[in-house]
């Protein structure tokens, strides 16, 4: 875009700036002494010219809104058409209970929901297992069987809302669940509309819920996708996520590397089982992390779109433009979050909605002022939901695509971090590809030094977090109150599964696991059979169950 000619004369201006107009200021008024790093520890410079963006090129680089490489937009009007969807994440103790909260959040304005699943629903166990005791519902609903998830939804029609599912190693069984529940309200597979997380590798990466060892939990995954591709053509069969990447430590050119190369991974497993990419392609979605370092998520966000694009056009050959779109959720950053003085959590949350508004998201989940402390309580969530309806309703940032496009430090971070991309993928190809890089713990070292070096800055007074090591308030109490979930929700839920194992035709269970077992020992999909275990109402155990004795469990290895 710049003439070299042109470029030349910015540079002596620029050196004539510094030698008169700012070494006079810098006189005067000397720049703090601490260093100038985003969130992710990369420096940042005092200026940004058009001498940081040489090369860039507006068709090739940014494009418009809705067309390639989708830099600046995965649609031609973005907001002005319509605003972000608004998904706020919840679940706590009891289907009821979760129940009740989903109604109150689509009365509030919500406009999707987002289910979170306790520990042990999460690691496919009954909420009666010995390894559950103690957990129960305390980080999300627990789902042990149809039965809970009928309950989930009751009163909710599935063929008027969208529903994102984060669930990983038993998401086929909890996406069973889901479709049979849809099917006992009157409403067929192919009118469902949502999300399954689904992502497995960046469970061994980050997350560390992984159940069954990584070869068989990718053949489950590929499952998945098939299944959708031939029956919920309006469902995204897996959410490629970065955010929980980013909450174990990671930078933000990290998040993105593992996370769009977890997604390529999927992509080659999907092919090698004969799918046309374009006929599954567009219904991959992504998930971010949005941090505390407003300028950097925001490059994020644009480069993602315009990598994504690159690779399913260029590398895989996808010829419907549907394909080549990176369409992302985005979640503010629950580790940003603290527990001293947690009203100020507020502001931070405003400000890491505000940069994936601006980075171009296509929904959202604003965390809670609380969630350092508890699951959030009704008057907390509301804030949250009220934070996103303020940014869509009264900041004018929807009025105008991509308003920070042209920045010379929004594209030279843009294409700074889109070039540590490659370098990462650079080195997991030298390493032998996603599985083997997995398996010798790059990924997982990579992210644990990230982590160190920013601990490492809070604790040396390098970096400063607000009411933790600058501006702490030492008599500080706790004044905001905290959700309280039932008691007796426990015994509840335990009399129901019990009941439930008695009443059922446990004939008709056991046919249907021997079935999935034999489909698991084999090549077939088992997709259809785990559909027909959970209609006789197996429980999330017993199916899982299954699939631990055919594949057997994963141990991660010890790499030091």
């Amino acid at each position: 875009m710049y003439d070299q000619d042109k470029l030349n004369q910015i540079a002596q201006k620029k050196e004539q700036w510094e030698k008169g107009t700012l070494h006079k200021s810098v006189s005067r008024f000397p720049e703090r002494k601490e260093q100038f790093l985003t969130t992710s520890s990369e420096p940042i410079r005092r200026l940004y010219t058009p001498l940081d963006v040489p090369d860039l090129d507006y068709e090739r680089d940014l494009g418009f809104p809705g067309e390639y490489p989708f830099t600046r937009g995965v649609h031609a009007t973005m907001y002005r058409g319509r605003p972000w969807t608004m998904r706020m994440f919840a679940g706590f103790g009891s289907a009821k209970e979760t129940n009740a909260r989903y109604k109150y959040l689509l009365q509030q304005g919500n406009m999707g929901l987002s289910v979170a699943f306790d520990l042990p629903t999460l690691m496919g166990y009954d909420t009666d297992a010995p390894e559950a005791l103690g957990e129960f519902g305390k980080c999300g609903v627990a789902i042990s069987s149809l039965q809970d998830m009928e309950m989930l939804f009751d009163g909710i029609p599935l063929d008027q809302v969208s529903t994102s599912m984060t669930i990983n190693s038993p998401a086929a069984i909890i996406w069973a669940m889901y479709i049979a529940a849809a099917e006992k309200q009157g409403v067929p597979m192919d009118k469902l509309r949502g999300t399954l997380q689904n992502d497995i590798l960046k469970e061994y990466i980050a997350q560390k819920e992984f159940i069954f060892p990584p070869e068989p939990s990718m053949r489950l995954v590929t499952d998945t996708i098939e299944f959708g591709t031939n029956h919920l053509p309006q469902w995204n069969t897996i959410s490629i996520s970065g955010y929980h990447i980013r909450e174990a430590g990671s930078t933000a050119a990290q998040e993105l590397a593992f996370t769009l190369g977890d997604g390529l991974e999927y992509v080659r497993w999907a092919l090698e089982r004969g799918l046309d990419i374009d006929d599954f392609a567009p219904r991959l979605s992504l998930f971010f992390n949005s941090h505390n370092d407003f300028f950097e998520e925001i490059a994020k966000f644009r480069a993602a779109r315009r990598i994504w694009a690159r690779e399913m056009k260029e590398t895989f050959g996808a010829k419907n433009p549907r394909s080549w779109l990176c369409r992302f959720h985005t979640q503010t950053a629950g580790a940003s979050l603290t527990a001293q003085q947690p009203e100020i959590n507020v502001v931070r949350v405003a400000i890491q909605a505000l940069a994936a508004v601006i980075g171009g998201t296509q929904s959202l989940h604003t965390n809670s002022l609380d969630e350092a402390l508890a699951l959030p309580s009704e008057h907390a969530v509301t804030i949250a939901l009220r934070t996103q309806q303020i940014i869509a309703e009264e900041s004018g940032v929807t009025n105008t695509i991509d308003p920070l496009a042209g920045s010379f430090f929004i594209e030279h971070e843009t294409d700074k971090i889109e070039q540590q991309v490659y370098d990462y993928w650079r080195q997991v190809e030298d390493l032998g590809g996603v599985l083997p890089a997995i398996e010798q713990g790059f990924y997982q070292r990579e992210i644990s030094n990230a982590a160190y070096e920013y601990q490492r800055q809070i604790d040396a007074n390098e970096r400063h977090i607000v009411g933790v090591n600058k501006y702490a308030d030492p008599e500080e109490e706790l004044r905001i109150p905290i959700l309280e979930m039932d008691p007796q929700g426990y015994d509840w839920q335990v009399e129901r599964l019990n009941k439930l194992r008695q009443e059922r035709d446990n004939a008709q269970v056991d046919k249907t696991l021997a079935a999935l077992r034999r489909a698991a020992e084999g090549t077939e999909n088992t997709m259809p059979y785990i559909l027909d275990a959970v209609r006789a109402y197996a429980t999330l155990g017993e199916i899982t169950d299954v699939f631990r004795e055919v594949f057997g469990t994963y141990q991660e290895p010890n790499w030091i």
